[in-house]
């Protein structure tokens, strides 16, 4: 795939004068299914601003082994207008075989110009391929796999002036907070996915100067070159990790008030801007879930005494869905986030894939608001955010052990119910100051061994451990269990509707490894399992 065979195309139509596809350059060997396959495409044309699809588009049309028709937007790189230009596509190839292709170049809506066939062989898989839903518990790959995110909130790296009381020093620590440091470290304690965001300091694409973070240089060009590398870098590190991104894209560098979800000039520029975002980076598997806003309720009340309408925001999401699925080839995900209000209509957008609220305050309610919402919707949910505390004007050291817990709690609760993403906790610099990020390997170790066990199936058990919040779920051959007591009195037994003899293994939190264990005979179909199980402690079995 690295040498790359460049060959010169004829044009075929030109329905306006001097406009044409010059030449296409791409891959000469095989390339891995679920591999990137790179295409520079040379050619002339006319035009005020080569991101505007209102003015000029290039598509790649490509069909797949199968027969099935994919059409893959392209995006500008270099070049000016009635001169020569360069641009560029990137597709990754969800089926082994031939794969044959044109380019289609149009102006003002018309098509122009398009390039002879050309044609490429997609070989042995490299991976598992892109994430789509499956059940509430899990997503699958391309391949079948089915996954579990572990997963956290990296939304931004360090900023140069931070907005935080009590840790600016800390979070403005530009050697600490990169996503070259932090999502190593994430990945090496198990976590697999996180949430990015694009906003004005962290991925500010399309804006052109004050970011509040120098890792970003101003510039008059319509996408920012310095925004675009870093995001750029940051997929790729992504994909060389195993991690995978909600990736918030905002509103970009646009005010978001009524306005902006109803005029046809803001829709149209929003659907530019998704379209560069789905041609740039919609081929890498690193990129789980398009997110469209964080928090769309807070930007609805933003104004407090003059809301803007719901219906005119459930609206704009079903349209802007409809048309991210509509240029996306690839079939990635698709949501949005709210914080505490629910939007009439919003959970029900027939184009969005995975519902999703944030909880605060609140972490031993996320396991039923999970069930409740996906029975209510028919889809899968997901907590965004959590933590014990949100109000960044508090001194967190003045409850660290409460705040530690919660996010321990968060976890357990989250892998312990039918949700295909862990509840991702708020405050990463916090945590990671406080040496909680090795904790993730707990989970992880659990996640994995439930996936193997259950091969992607999962059934809620019974379970009754006292006055703790206790969780149990079926995994094939082997039940898992996990309690936490929040009470003031220990929990002397954890109580599982089964019968027979069961061997009843204890989980280290230390270790991260189940070991030791002991077999408890079941009586009048309960296994009653002995334990001593402290206040704001918890305890987690495998019953095999």
């Amino acid at each position: 795939m690295k040498r790359l065979l460049s060959f010169i195309l004829a044009v075929t139509t030109a329905a306006a004068a001097g406009a044409q596809v010059l030449s296409v350059e791409g891959p000469r060997t095989r390339v891995p299914q679920y591999g990137r396959a790179d295409f520079s495409i040379v050619l002339q044309g006319t035009w005020n601003n080569p991101y505007l699809q209102e003015e000029v588009t290039l598509d790649m049309v490509l069909t797949a082994p199968s027969g099935k028709t994919l059409t893959l937007p392209c995006f500008f790189v270099e070049g000016k207008s009635g001169a020569e230009s360069r641009w560029a596509a990137r597709f990754t190839p969800q089926e082994q075989g031939r794969y044959s292709y044109v380019f289609r170049y149009a102006e003002h809506g018309r098509p122009v110009s398009e390039s002879p066939q050309g044609g490429f062989e997609a070989g042995k898989p490299a991976g598992h391929g892109i994430l789509h839903a499956r059940d509430y518990w899990t997503l699958a790959f391309d391949d079948g796999t089915p996954f579990r995110g572990v997963a956290e909130n990296i939304c931004w790296e360090s900023r140069d002036s931070d907005d935080s009381k009590f840790f600016s020093d800390l979070h403005e620590q530009a050697d600490r907070y990169n996503y070259d440091v932090m999502l190593p470290q994430f990945a090496g304690a198990g976590g697999n996915f996180c949430r990015l965001w694009m906003c004005s300091w962290n991925f500010p694409i399309d804006r052109h100067d004050r970011f509040n973070n120098r890792r970003y240089q101003p510039s008059d060009e319509y996408f920012n070159p310095s925004a675009v590398a870093r995001l750029d870098h940051t997929v790729e590190l992504g994909e060389k990790l195993g991690v995978y991104f909600m990736l918030c894209m905002g509103p970009g560098d646009a005010r978001t008030d009524h306005s902006f979800f109803v005029s046809p000039e803001a829709k149209a520029r929003h659907r530019n801007y998704l379209r560069y975002i789905v041609a740039r980076w919609g081929y890498s598997p690193a990129i789980g879930l398009w997110e469209f806003f964080n928090e769309i309720d807070n930007i609805q009340f933003r104004d407090q005494r003059n809301p803007i309408p719901a219906a005119d925001i459930v609206a704009w999401h079903a349209e802007m869905a409809s048309y991210l699925k509509s240029i996306d080839p690839f079939g990635h995900l698709v949501t949005t986030s709210i914080s505490h209000r629910d939007l009439e209509g919003l959970n029900d957008v027939k184009d969005m894939d995975i519902n999703q609220k944030h909880i605060y305050r609140a972490t031993s309610s996320m396991p039923e608001t999970i069930n409740r919402y996906e029975k209510a919707h028919g889809k899968p949910y997901v907590i965004g955010e959590f933590s014990y505390e949100w109000d960044w004007s508090k001194n967190f050291d003045d409850f660290g052990e409460d705040m530690d817990l919660d996010f321990k709690r968060g976890l357990w609760y989250g892998l312990f119910s039918p949700t295909p993403i862990t509840p991702m906790s708020w405050w990463w610099e916090y945590f990671e100051n406080r040496g909680m990020v090795p904790y993730f390997r707990n989970v992880r170790y659990v996640n994995d061994r439930m996936l193997k066990e259950g091969k992607g199936a999962f059934e809620v058990v019974p379970v009754k451990a006292g006055g703790a919040d206790a969780y149990a779920v079926r995994c094939g051959k082997k039940v898992y269990v996990y309690a936490y007591n929040g009470t003031d009195k220990p929990v002397n037994e954890v109580s599982v509707p089964m019968e027979g003899r069961r061997k009843v293994v204890p989980f280290d939190f230390g270790k991260a490894v189940f070991r030791g264990g002991k077999k408890i005979r079941a009586r009048d179909g309960q296994l009653v399992i002995p334990t001593e199980l402290a206040p704001r402690c918890e305890i987690l079995f495998e019953i095999k």
